[in-house]
């Protein structure tokens, strides 16, 4: 099972990452079972490179991973894959669940298009934005 792994949900979507492994097989988060290396309370720049080296997707909501020195400098050297969901307002687990599942093929044929990182994309209710990093 471990090699079906393929998206991470980071600590900022901890509800929304337990719910999406419950329901999906290829999903994890901080805490999970099988990603040890990466406990609850993580630093982004600890957990960034095990992330990219697993070859995972990040599903965020932290904006530092974009704006912080060291995050950047983690993300570009780790070739990470980021999909931020993005938004003026903060949602609840149902709001992210939500959007998410209504994005998901979308997210897939962004990830298959995309390949290899770095990149960093805001998932927006409709459309997917790429952000320089």
């Amino acid at each position: 099972m471990e090699g079906e792994l393929r998206f991470f949900v980071d600590e900022s979507l901890l509800g929304l990452g337990k719910t999406l492994a419950r329901a999906r097989r290829d999903v994890v988060h901080p805490g999970h079972r099988l990603l040890p290396e990466v406990p609850v309370g993580a630093l982004d720049p600890d957990w960034m490179p095990v992330v990219a080296a697993r070859n995972l997707v990040v599903i965020g909501r932290d904006r530092r991973i974009r704006t912080k020195p060291v995050e950047i400098a983690a993300l570009r050297q780790s070739a990470l894959r980021v999909i931020w969901i993005a938004g003026k307002r903060d949602l609840n687990n149902w709001g992210y669940l939500v959007r998410v599942v209504t994005m998901w093929e979308r997210m897939e044929e962004e990830i298959r298009v995309r390949g290899a990182g770095p990149w960093f994309l805001a998932m927006n209710e409709r459309s997917f934005t790429e952000i320089a990093v």
